[in-house]
């Protein structure tokens, strides 16, 4: 993962004007006659994301000179957490364009918004889908979230 992390002085984006987009990984061929083919040409596609962020006018500062410096103008990879399917996951990404910013109704806040690409999407593995396509998976989840609570709240310190 990139040295460069989001600050943690700086909000991570809102869910309004969130989106998830992930690249084309197949090629389509349309045929003269029947079905078109299709073919997987990769394996990793990056992800883009639109993001959107509310901040103060100290806020803006701070990411204004750390989008300048740190991030290169949006050419650096950089580590912030972000939402997917998995929930909120630290993901590498970088900016695609350069952000927009405008001053909300009363002058204190600034929305920016802008494009991420990432680098892998995070995603269930396929044998944690296999299992959970086959068997109850909101008891899978509830099992867990109980062995989670015995091993770290419950059961003592130090085992003998």
């Amino acid at each position: 993962m990139s040295d460069i992390t989001w600050p943690t002085t700086l909000p991570l984006p809102t869910v309004q004007g969130y989106g998830v987009q992930p690249g084309e990984a197949i090629l389509r061929t349309e045929m003269e006659a029947g079905l078109a083919r299709q073919r997987r040409r990769f394996t990793d596609v990056p992800t883009k994301v639109s993001v959107r962020w509310i901040m103060r006018r100290d806020q803006y500062a701070i990411f204004e000179g750390w989008y300048r410096w740190h991030a290169r103008e949006g050419a650096s990879w950089f580590v912030i957490t972000l939402l997917g399917g998995l929930g909120l996951l630290e993901q590498e990404a970088r900016f695609t364009r350069q952000f927009s910013s405008r001053l909300l109704a009363g002058g204190t806040l600034w929305e920016i918004t802008s494009e991420l690409e990432i680098r892998e999407r995070p995603v269930l593995d396929e044998g944690l889908l296999n299992l959970l396509l086959s068997e109850d998976a909101q008891g899978i989840i509830t099992a867990g979230d109980g062995l989670h609570i015995l091993v770290h709240q419950t059961l003592p310190l130090r085992l003998y």
